[in-house]
């Protein structure tokens, strides 16, 4: 008896669930068929997968290596079954993180489907550590997020600079005067994303600030949280460039000031596996850098 795609896959949701009820959940089978088809693969590899235990299941170390195996496998089987395409054709799985999906999307599907009308498009929105597990087990295409990603059997390619901005009450940054750098915020409160967003830790970064700082606020869930917060007072946060014109437009009294030379930036960039290869990623990344120089260059009209 050999080893069988379905037998691996029910065995890899059950590493990820845990527990055999919700592995069948996720897996759409009933639970004594993913049982059995279990016991079939510990049978031929010869030994436990997972410790059974009342709620939950724990993996055996025989069950450790044969989930790497799996995940790997998998998502070779995923890259065999897109065919290599050639071009865009097809569909393209695509994750993205929120402070990005909401202002590049909406021109970059656009210009996607403009060049090519048969490409179907799988958005898949989340914080940086979500959507690049997807990547490495094959579940997404690529990535569009804040570079680097620092992960080893990741190929990355910039699309374009995103400048930070001070926003915050159109009064308030008046009264702050000037703050050539965002070092030179003092003593303000500075209202940033919740932990897992990799703009927090940007942000942190450019105004040499800690997490501890007593100055600091990191509860806001997202970027039009942050700009209704700051608009109405609450103190001031750094604004990625992408997202400025949407903002302002939804805040009208949202102010907005640029930092002296060299402004802060965060590179926004696309991101596959060093293994997946073909033209589609370059024709990609093409169409995303006009459209993010497009989005940039409005922009900067607002501010």
């Amino acid at each position: 008896m050999r080893i069988t795609l379905k037998q691996l896959t029910y065995f890899k949701a059950l590493a990820e669930q845990q527990n055999f009820r919700r592995a069948a959940e996720v897996s759409h089978v009933s639970q004594p068929a993913l049982s059995v088809q279990i016991q079939e693969l510990e049978r031929i590899l010869g030994g436990a997968l997972v410790e059974r235990q009342p709620r939950r299941v724990i993996l055996t170390p025989l069950g450790r290596d044969t989930l790497a195996s799996a995940t790997r496998i998998l998502a070779e089987v995923t890259q065999l079954e897109q065919g290599g395409r050639a071009g865009l054709g097809g569909t393209l799985r695509l994750g993205v993180i929120p402070t990005i999906a909401p202002y590049l999307l909406p021109e970059a599907l656009a210009a996607l489907r403009a060049s090519d009308i048969s490409l179907g498009v799988d958005v898949t929105e989340g914080k940086t550590e979500r959507i690049l597990a997807m990547l490495s087990e094959g579940a997404l295409d690529a990535c569009i997020l804040a570079l680097p990603t620092e992960r080893p059997g990741l190929f990355e390619a910039e699309l374009f600079e995103d400048r930070f901005l001070l926003a915050g009450h159109a009064k308030r940054l008046a009264d702050l005067g000037p703050v050539p750098r965002p070092e030179g915020l003092g003593e303000s409160q500075l209202l940033l994303l919740e932990d897992g967003h990799c703009l927090t830790d940007q942000a942190l970064a450019v105004c040499g600030r800690g997490r501890g700082h007593g100055r600091i606020n990191t509860g806001a869930s997202s970027l039009p949280t942050l700009s209704r917060l700051v608009e109405a007072g609450f103190g001031f946060t750094l604004m990625p460039e992408l997202a400025a014109p949407t903002e302002c437009a939804a805040s009208p009294n949202l102010g907005l000031r640029r930092f002296d030379e060299p402004q802060p930036a965060r590179r926004i960039g696309l991101v596959r596996r060093s293994s997946s290869t073909g033209a589609w990623f370059d024709d990609l990344a093409e169409t995303l850098r006009g459209v993010g120089a497009s989005l940039i260059a409005n922009a900067q009209k607002v501010v």
